[in-house]
C-alpha cells in the first residue's frame, strides 16, 4: 500500500524537479538580448542604422536611440546634465573612452547577467561587477591618468546647485592618477562597482569589450551567453536540492512503514 503509494510518486518528483530545472534555465535565457529598465533605455534591443559616432558597433542591436547616441557624444549631454569635464578640459584620447563607456552603458544588448534591480529616482535597474577585459581597462586608465577630476565615484556626492555636475566643496581637481592610482581602481571605483576589472583578456569570450570592431562580430555575445549559463548552472542545485530531499524522506517513511 503505503510502498506502493511512495513509488509512483517518483516519476511525479522527477517530473517536478526537471520542470524546476527548466524553468530556471528558461529565466537565465532571459538574461541573454535584454536591454535594462533605466532612463533612456529602449524596451527591447533592435537595428538602429543610423547610431551616431562611437555607438555605431550596436547598430545590429542596441538598446539606444539615435538621438541618445548624438547626446552622449558631447561634452555635457541633456541625458544627465553631467560633464566629464568638472576640471578643464579632458584630453580627447580620455575623453573617447568615456563615450565608449556611455555607448557601453546605454547601447548594449549583453550585459543581462550582470542587471541588479536599484531603487533609484531615474533608473529601476543597473549593472553591477560586469567583468571589463584586462585591456579595455588598462589602456582607459593609461589615456586618461594625466586628465583632472576632483573624485574618485563619480556616480554621487557632486553639487548639483548650477543644473550641472561642480566638484563639491572640499575637494581638489588632481590628476586621474591621484584619485584613481590603478586602472582598477578606475574601472570600479567611477560607477559603483558597474565594472570588475577582470584578468581576461580580450578575445577570451570571458569579459566585456568596451571596444570592438563590428566588422567581427560582437564578442560580448558569447561573453554573455557564457555567465548566463554559468548562473543558471549554479541556479539548478538550489531548486533540485528540496524535492530530493522530500523524495529521499518519502521513501524513508514509506518504507519503513
Amino acid at each position: 500500500g503505503q510502498k506502493d503509494m511512495v513509488w509512483r510518486l517518483i516519476p511525479l518528483l522527477l517530473l517536478l524537479a526537471w520542470t524546476a530545472s527548466m524553468c530556471s534555465a528558461r529565466a537565465r535565457t532571459d538574461l541573454l538580448n535584454v536591454c535594462m529598465d533605466a532612463k533612456h533605455h529602449k524596451a527591447k534591443p533592435g537595428p538602429e542604422d543610423k547610431l551616431h559616432g562611437q555607438c555605431t558597433p550596436w547598430k545590429e542591436k542596441a538598446c539606444c536611440s539615435v538621438s541618445t547616441s548624438q547626446e552622449l557624444h558631447k561634452d555635457t549631454s541633456l541625458l544627465y546634465n553631467f560633464t566629464w569635464e568638472h576640471c578643464g578640459k579632458m584630453k580627447p584620447d580620455c575623453k573617447r573612452h568615456f563615450i565608449q563607456d556611455n555607448c557601453l552603458y546605454e547601447c548594449s544588448p549583453n550585459l543581462g547577467p550582470w542587471i541588479r534591480e536599484v531603487n533609484q529616482s531615474w533608473r529601476k535597474e543597473r549593472f553591477l561587477h560586469v567583468p571589463l577585459c584586462k585591456e579595455d581597462c588598462q589602456q582607459w586608465w593609461e589615456d586618461c591618468r594625466t586628465s583632472y577630476t576632483c573624485k574618485s565615484n563619480w556616480q554621487r556626492g557632486w553639487n548639483w546647485t548650477s543644473g550641472i555636475n561642480k566638484c563639491p566643496a572640499g575637494t581638489t581637481c588632481r590628476t586621474f592618477e591621484t584619485y584613481f592610482p590603478t586602472p582598477a581602481a578606475l574601472c570600479e571605483g567611477l560607477w559603483s562597482k558597474s565594472y570588475q576589472a577582470s584578468n581576461y583578456s580580450r578575445g577570451s569570450g570571458r569579459c566585456i569589450q568596451m571596444w570592438f570592431d563590428p566588422a567581427q562580430g560582437n564578442p560580448n555575445e558569447e561573453v554573455a551567453r557564457f555567465y548566463a549559463m554559468a548562473m543558471s548552472a549554479g541556479a539548478l542545485p538550489r531548486v533540485v536540492e528540496p524535492l530530493l530531499l522530500s523524495l529521499a524522506l518519502m521513501l524513508q517513511f514509506g518504507l519503513l512503514g
